[in-house]
C-alpha cells in the first residue's frame, strides 16, 4: 500500500479550520485531523471533497470577515440613526 497505489483505502479528514485533505487508513491520522465521515479509493475522496468543500478560505477567515461586515453593518446603522 502506498499512496499511489490504486487499491490504497484513504480516509477523508479535516481540521479544526475546516480544511480538507485524504489520509491513508494504514497510517494513524494525524493530530488536529480527524475524519469527516467519508472513505474509499483516492479519486473517490478527492471526488467528495470537490463536492462539499465550496469555501475554500480558513475557519478563522471566515469568522473574522463575517465578523467585520457584521460591525461595519452596525456602523453604518448607527450613522444613519444620527
Amino acid at each position: 500500500m502506498s499512496w499511489g497505489d490504486e487499491n490504497t483505502h484513504f480516509h477523508v479528514v479535516i481540521n479544526d479550520e475546516e480544511q480538507y485533505s485524504i489520509w491513508p487508513d494504514y497510517k494513524a491520522i494525524p493530530a488536529g485531523w480527524r475524519e469527516a465521515g467519508k472513505s474509499g479509493k483516492k479519486e473517490e475522496c478527492l471526488a467528495w471533497i470537490d463536492e462539499v468543500w465550496t469555501d475554500m478560505r480558513p475557519l478563522s477567515l471566515r469568522k473574522a470577515m463575517a465578523d467585520d461586515a457584521a460591525r461595519d453593518t452596525a456602523t453604518r446603522t448607527q450613522s444613519s440613526a444620527t
